[in-house]
């Protein structure tokens, strides 16, 4: 009898460990390769899969997530025999399992030395001066390479960046001091455009002034000559008013003569001359004068 439980017991064992092999668990965003008696069996997709104990093993545990290679700076020649290190980044992502497992041994190691192989062949067609700043053209050639000939490793590039482009220490030094000196130059550019503008701004305020100022003068005069004009225009029609005064009153216009006639003479009694002559017409006007003052009155 304990001889039969303790094979119950290890028939209950043995049946945990074959599910437990049998069922595998495979993660988000991956994918397991399933080898039959060492050949290509299937690939397993995410979720809970079935397979063969002892007949299948998993050969592979594949990420399908977009995926970074940071490779070290390698060695390249410009077309004008200038030697510099540059480092490229490269983005992928699998897109085949099988073809990624059987594809190639090592695919990282391969995708190093086919990104390090594209970019000698596509610096050694730019000269220096082309190469540092072309960096867009050399992302988009590398990219286009690297895409078709990953294709039966089963790895899609979706993008590829120049990190560092480094030329000799004597060609570095030489583009700072050009650097330098084309800082300086827009510098001084720009001073010089600042003080042409302040010197534009200034005249132009000064033309604004003068023209403020011919305005305001001529404003003045305008003013000054419309009060003339209007002082005028009073005291000629107060004249007016007093000359209708007078014929209202019965003055004739020979006699209005007259009378402007003495008070011009009245005027000039007021100077300096000692003695002055009077018409007769004029002085049988002094009474005349004095009566009609007196009808105003």
């Amino acid at each position: 009898m304990p001889i039969l439980i303790f094979l119950f017991v290890v028939v209950i064992i043995f049946l945990i460990i074959v599910v437990a092999m049998a069922l595998k668990v495979v993660p988000q965003e991956h994918a397991y390769v399933i080898e039959r008696f060492g050949k290509y069996s299937s690939t397993k997709k995410a979720g809970i899969n079935l397979i063969f104990p002892f007949a299948d093993r998993v050969a592979r545990r594949v990420s399908l997530k977009e995926q970074l290679a940071d490779f070290p700076p390698q060695p390249v020649i410009t077309k004008d025999n200038v030697t510099m290190q540059i480092d490229t980044v490269v983005f992928y992502k699998v897109f085949d399992p099988r073809l990624y497992t059987y594809g190639v041994e090592d695919p990282r190691l391969a995708l190093e030395s086919l990104t390090a192989t594209t970019l000698r062949n596509i610096i050694g067609e730019l000269e220096l001066d082309e190469t540092l700043t072309s960096r867009e053209v050399i992302n988009t050639k590398m990219q286009a390479v690297l895409d078709e000939a990953t294709d039966p490793w089963g790895i899609k590039v979706r993008r590829v960046e120049v990190k560092n482009i480094m030329p000799p220490t004597a060609i570095r030094e030489a583009m700072e001091k050009q650097m330098k000196a084309e800082r300086e130059r827009r510098e001084q550019i720009l001073i010089a455009e600042g003080s042409k503008k302040a010197a534009i701004l200034e005249a132009e305020g000064e033309k604004e002034s003068r023209v403020l100022r011919a305005e305001a003068l001529k404003q003045e005069l305008v003013l000054e000559a419309e009060g003339h004009a209007e002082n005028i225009r009073l005291h000629k029609q107060a004249e007016a008013d007093g000359v209708k005064v007078l014929l209202d009153a019965g003055l004739t216009p020979e006699q209005f003569v007259q009378l402007k006639a003495l008070d011009s003479f009245e005027k000039a009694a007021d100077g300096k001359a000692e003695k002055i002559v009077i018409p007769s017409e004029i002085a049988s006007l002094a009474g005349l004068a004095a009566g009609i003052q007196g009808t105003l009155k």
